[in-house]
């Protein structure tokens, strides 16, 4: 009777203890997907790099943290910045990174996102404060190419990889905006000038040049005029035009002449 009743004290002790061991034995399993990468700890010290799929984290002396490896973009906020030429124009971005190592990343700065944000924002001011405005306008991709370099340089310790940097709005100031809208005007309209005057200048040269073969070829200055003639009577006009050839009023000067 007493081993009975020892036997279900036991039972009853095991018990809840069976239920502790299943729960911990449940929490220390661990699934990391394809593209993340698990940082281990034992006793507070990295002890390793999880790979992905099912791995094991001993609770109380172990701890983990997930990192993902895919590419991030953070979209750097707007900013009023003034150029080299002093002009204030309104400048955001945004920038591609990845976790090229997930060690680095977790051991050697505390928010590696809000850290690379901050970083690509104070870059991005330096540069496009050291850039003339029509270098900003005109050659974005070298003023990107510049913040990626500093922002990647700074960042490399990190463990983090700039993939990209690329300029996405640039605001002028509207005063800017109506003068440089006047100027394109004007070069348009320059360039409209130019364009009919080389176009008049080009039929002065075929007029000249076409007088000179009717002039020196027999005969071609009668035709021309017939063809005149015909072309004036087939039009719809009350108009009538007579031609006289030029050999008559020659004779008819010399007669007048006696």
């Amino acid at each position: 009777m007493a081993g009975e009743i020892l036997i279900a004290i036991l039972a009853t002790l095991c018990f809840p203890v069976a239920i502790v061991l299943v729960l911990l034995a449940l929490s220390s399993i661990k699934i990391v997907n394809q593209y993340e990468r698990g940082v281990k700890f034992t006793l507070g010290q990295f002890s390793g790099l999880m790979e992905p799929g099912l791995q094991i984290v001993i609770p109380i002396f172990q701890s983990w943290r997930r990192v993902d490896i895919r590419v991030n973009a953070i979209d750097v906020p707007k900013q009023d910045i003034m150029t080299r030429d002093n002009v204030s124009v309104m400048v955001n971005a945004v920038l591609y990174f990845r976790v090229a190592d997930p060690q680095k990343a977790v051991l050697e700065i505390q928010d590696y996102y809000y850290a690379t944000s901050q970083l690509a924002q104070t870059s991005m001011r330096n540069v496009v404060g050291e850039t003339s405005l029509d270098a900003l306008l005109g050659q974005r991709e070298s003023t990107s190419a510049r913040i990626k370099e500093i922002v990647d340089k700074a960042t490399g310790p990190w463990g983090i990889n700039v993939e990209s940097v690329e300029l996405k709005d640039i605001e002028l100031p509207p005063d800017l905006i109506r003068v440089i809208g006047k100027a394109a005007e004007a070069e348009r309209e320059k360039r409209a000038v130019i364009i009919k005057a080389e176009g008049e200048f080009e039929a002065s040269q075929n007029l000249v040049k076409a007088a000179k073969m009717l002039t020196s070829t027999a005969g071609a200055l009668h035709i021309r005029t017939l063809q005149t003639i015909n072309n004036l009577a087939n039009e719809k006009s009350n108009t009538v035009v007579y031609a006289m050839p030029t050999e008559l009023m020659k004779n008819l000067l010399k007669f007048l002449d006696r």
